[in-house]
């Protein structure tokens, strides 16, 4: 495993300011909505659709404190987005970035060897312009760059307000998007990382390989890229030669290539959070009792009671600069493809590094029960 401190030199390619939003492209954005309400706490935010005028799909956008979320579908079978979901079923398409100047940033990538996914351009209305631009990365994922501060509506020109019936449920207090983790194929990850260090300007802060993240039968290797402002982390992972079929394996074959394996989403009480999320009725991967046998050797002292942790199953990881908490949903489509990670950072920069284990082997004991290991 090679580590990079949190010391960096330079600015960006252009101003990255964060996460702005995620797309995912579904079957049924209305019953997409009320799972990612009822389950995770998400509320209506806005939505566009032959109400308002678009007449070939549906968006539906929820948010949660600073994560917003748009599910997106299709409205014909000839539509491209069909063609999308036939490939890879309900998915992230878009991680869309926050920048000050969409045209520049398109422009900067383009010029250091960005891959263009759509020109850039102004949507308006009455209450002012949003600002887009489209760039291509791994598989048929893109980023969105996109500028709000002219725009005093509600999301964006042709949304109007998203008014839904209540759904009983659980608060889960999820506050942001933490970084979001892409599967690429076999030798793809180095190339993959250094586009978005060349074209985007962003830097590696981490990587591991087979030695760090295996089992007797399989293996990956990740490298973690982020923005230098730490705004933007997207980790990447591609398969390790192993004796069976690896997780990766087995997301590259059932997405039908490379895409979003997971969403890193930040709470500021990760025990309130997951026994709510439990409560709505969401999944986890289990995690074994003897995960917590030694605990506390291994991370120090901290502020949560074990017992609950141990409860709950969440996890426990330090690094220099202080600790995190984390847990993983099982895959929230019937394909063994996308899921969730919840997350709590005290301090931590990392991503769990001395979890990965125990992570990888409760996936492949989820991988041997669908018969895919």
């Amino acid at each position: 495993m090679a580590f990079m401190t949190k010391a960096w030199q330079g600015q960006e390619a252009f101003a990255v300011e964060g996460f702005d939003h995620l797309e995912f492209y579904v079957g049924n954005a209305k019953q997409a909505a009320h799972y990612y309400r009822a389950a995770f706490g998400f509320e209506p935010y806005a939505y566009c659709g032959p109400e308002t005028g678009v007449r070939d799909y549906v968006s539906y956008v929820l948010r949660q404190n600073r994560v917003f979320v748009v599910l997106t579908t299709p409205l014909s079978s000839n539509h491209r987005i069909s063609a999308w979901l036939a490939s890879h079923g309900d998915s992230v398409h878009d991680i869309a970035l926050a920048v000050k100047d969409p045209r520049a940033a398109f422009a900067e990538c383009l010029r250091r060897g960005g891959q263009e996914a759509y020109a850039p351009r102004e949507l308006r209305d009455e209450n002012g312009t949003v600002t887009v631009a489209g760039i291509r990365t791994y598989g048929e994922t893109i980023h969105t760059f996109i500028d709000r501060s002219g725009y005093r509506g509600l999301w964006a020109p042709g949304f109007v307000e998203l008014r839904l019936p209540p759904v009983p449920r659980q608060e889960t207090g999820l506050v942001a998007i933490d970084h979001v983790v892409g599967n690429v194929e076999v030798g793809a990850m180095d190339r993959w990382a250094g586009y978005y260090r060349s074209a985007f300007g962003f830097m590696t802060f981490v990587e591991f390989d087979e030695n760090d993240i295996s089992t007797r039968y399989s293996a990956l290797k990740s490298k973690v890229v982020r923005s230098k402002n730490w705004r933007v982390k997207m980790p990447l992972n591609e398969p390790a030669r192993g004796l069976r079929k690896s997780q990766i394996e087995e997301y590259l074959e059932f997405n039908e290539g490379p895409g979003v394996q997971h969403v890193a989403l930040l709470s500021s009480d990760i025990v309130k959070t997951i026994g709510a999320l439990r409560a709505n009725g969401v999944e986890f991967l289990p995690v074994p009792d003897a995960y917590y046998e030694d605990l506390a050797r291994r991370v120090g002292a901290i502020d949560e009671d074990l017992a609950l942790l141990q409860r709950h199953g969440i996890l426990v990881d330090r690094d220099e600069e202080g600790y995190l908490l984390q847990l993983f949903t099982k895959p929230v489509e019937d394909r063994p493809t996308f899921f969730f990670e919840i997350i709590q950072r005290k301090g931590a920069l990392g991503f769990g590094q001395g979890n990965f284990q125990a992570l990888f082997e409760s996936i492949e004991r989820e991988q041997a029960r669908r018969g895919n290991l």
